[in-house]
């Protein structure tokens, strides 16, 4: 009969009771001055290795079979429809990536009544004189100078403070002389040719033995256009930017694509909040509030039988004992905190379940939706295992786990999505330098936020600091005759301003109440006056012109939320890669990434000025 122990831990503390055995180390102890026999560690006595064995639980069978062959089930679905936040649904062709779909922008080539983007109109123009002088018919090289006399780049005014932006930059003003009467506004004519027009109307000479030949290079100039740049379909008067992705009350670009699920359904996926530069499958999530409609393609199936194969990594411990690893990975000097969850999973999984995983090959093609129909394992013993997926259940569940998983949009209890999803990206784009760029902060002084205007486009389609090209068209417009406002004589040696001035390329945002809410706010679009004239001063950038030269309301506003203490940067520029297709794809787009904090404008009200000294 075996007694109790009293006091167990006081018992194991003096070892009074020897049958209470603690291991510590386990290590041969040699008795002469030779350590070689020692260090082969050889076994002596069987039973010394039973019982170590027994120790550390190897008896314990766990019925675990090493897999042999996997045999799994996958069905894959294209997505075929497209449709941005609030706009219309369109076909997917698949001749570009997604990035370029999602990104896109329109080109501005107008701000309100005044032309812009000059180096692309001239291309464009050059592009048509070109058709012209390598047509076989000597007829038609002959209309040249009746398309420079139809289609022409006017020659801005000195004398007029509304062609500034066009005179008062001296590169600028250089460009716009040299072509002036001698090149062809290309966007002209092909506003006109998109327009129903034919390239041959209302120009002098044309004969029905050169209709047809202009006709069709007025055709090959619409084609080489609309290959060139990618651009938002639907483009009109009433909708400035087509059917664009980018969110400008978000900052962000919001769209949906669709693809068939099960057997007539459709399965969408939309990425809320996609700021723009890399597409990959977490920018999405499962959309189960309304379909996008339409035709859905045929799904297909992929029947495979693999070998599974143990992961590896450098460093990985090796399963056997007295085995030393190769000491690539130092996992001792991993010292995480006791919070630092994350690292502590890691370790665990490195150390101790790593030899645990393997890994079953599967191709898929780019673009698909892949779902998982089943999966079996062969073991060792011929035992053949069904592996669910361990992300299945209800998405509301917070027990569920699941990696490269999409989530699904609100907290309804639906049942989890368990497909992967291969975008249409690319790995690599290359992205051209800023066209513009704008930074949004907040400013606690003077209790509103601020788009300061970094970089700012001319109108030859080069971008500059925003700070020098406001100072050079603030001197040119004061001195112009028309604007220069009379002297005032100040006597007294302070005086009264009511309101101090901010550069022209600061543009205010103020907060205003949301509709039918009382302690919700927006940011809405705001202009300081100028002080040359005291007219409002417009945005010269594209991204915060938004609705400012369409129809309807000139008003903008952002989201509160969308600009924090650190402030937002908005970058937009063009972007070029190589489809899979051989074909180069070209889109402009915009990016949004982190600010730089607060900052201050240094306006000031109500306050008095010390007069300045008299010359």
């Amino acid at each position: 009969m075996v007694e109790p122990v009293e006091e167990f831990a006081a018992s194991l503390d003096a070892r009074a009771v020897p049958a209470i055995g603690v291991w510590n180390r386990v290590e041969g102890r040699p008795r002469t001055t030779e350590f070689g026999a020692a260090l082969r560690a050889e076994v002596r006595d069987p039973l010394w290795m039973l019982t170590r064995q027994w120790q550390l639980g190897e008896f314990l069978g766990s019925d675990a079979g090493t897999p042999v062959t996997a045999q799994f089930s996958v069905a894959t679905t294209t997505p075929t429809r497209y449709r941005p936040g609030g706009g219309g649904v369109e076909p997917i062709s698949g001749t570009a990536p997604l990035e370029a779909v999602a990104e896109r922008r329109v080109l501005p080539f107008d701000f309100g009544s005044d032309p812009v983007s000059f180096d692309l109109r001239l291309a464009m123009g050059r592009r048509w004189l070109k058709y012209l002088r390598n047509h076989p018919n000597l007829l038609v090289r002959g209309f040249r100078n009746e398309y420079i006399k139809k289609y022409p780049i006017a020659l801005p005014d000195p004398g007029k403070a509304a062609d500034a932006a066009r005179v008062a930059h001296p590169e600028v003003w250089a460009q716009m002389q040299a072509v002036a009467g001698r090149a062809v506004d290309g966007y002209k004519l092909y506003r006109f040719l998109k327009g129903g027009g034919k390239a041959w109307q209302n120009i002098d000479g044309v004969t029905f033995l050169t209709k047809p030949a202009l006709e069709t290079l007025g055709n090959a100039l619409m084609a080489w256009f609309d290959e060139l740049l990618e651009q938002p379909v639907g483009v009109d008067a009433a909708h400035p930017n087509g059917n664009s992705a980018w969110d400008a009350g978000r900052l962000e670009h919001n769209f949906s694509i669709a693809a068939r699920a099960g057997g007539t359904g459709e399965k969408v996926l939309t990425a809320q909040e996609y700021p723009g530069g890399t597409l990959d499958w977490h920018a999405f999530s499962v959309d189960t509030r309304a379909p996008l409609g339409g035709t859905v393609d045929k799904a297909g199936r992929r029947i495979r039988t693999t070998f599974p194969a143990p992961v590896r990594f450098s460093g990985m411990p090796l399963p056997r004992w007295w085995a030393v690893e190769d000491g690539k990975t130092n996992f001792a000097a991993v010292k995480p905190d006791s919070t630092d969850l994350a690292r502590l999973i890691f370790l665990e999984y490195a150390l101790v379940y790593s030899n645990d995983w393997f890994q079953v090959p599967c191709e898929l093609p780019v673009g698909t939706i892949a779902d998982v129909e089943g999966l079996v394992v062969t073991d060792v013993f011929g035992t053949r295992q069904w592996i669910s997926a361990a992300g299945t259940g209800r998405e509301e569940n917070w027990q569920r786990w699941s990696m490269y998983g999409m989530d699904t949009i609100g907290t309804a209890d639906v049942a989890a999505d368990t497909s992967l999803f291969l975008p249409a990206s690319v790995p690599k784009i290359a992205e051209g330098p800023p066209l513009e760029d704008v930074l949004l902060i907040r400013d606690e002084m003077a209790n509103m936020v601020w788009g300061i205007e970094q970089t700012i486009p001319l109108v030859t389609g080069k971008s500059r600091r925003g700070a020098e090209v406001v100072a050079e068209e603030l001197a040119y417009r004061q001195s112009l005759p028309a604007t220069t406002p009379p002297g005032v004589v100040r006597k007294a040696p302070e005086y009264y301003e009511v309101m101090s001035s901010v550069p022209e390329n600061w543009i205010p945002f103020i907060a205003v109440r949301e509709p039918g809410s009382e302690r919700r706010i927006r940011l809405q679009r705001a202009s300081m006056p100028s002080v040359v004239d005291g007219s409002p001063v417009k945005p010269r950038t594209d991204l915060l012109r938004e609705n400012l030269d369409g129809v309807g309301p000139k008003t903008y506003f952002i989201a509160e939320e969308e600009v924090p203490a650190s402030g937002t940067r908005l970058t937009v520029a063009y972007n070029r890669t190589r489809w899979r297709n051989g074909r180069a794809v070209t889109w402009l787009s915009a990016k949004r990434t982190s600010g730089r904090g607060e900052g201050s404008s240094g306006l000031a009200f109500d306050h008095l000025v010390d007069t300045p000294p008299a010359p």
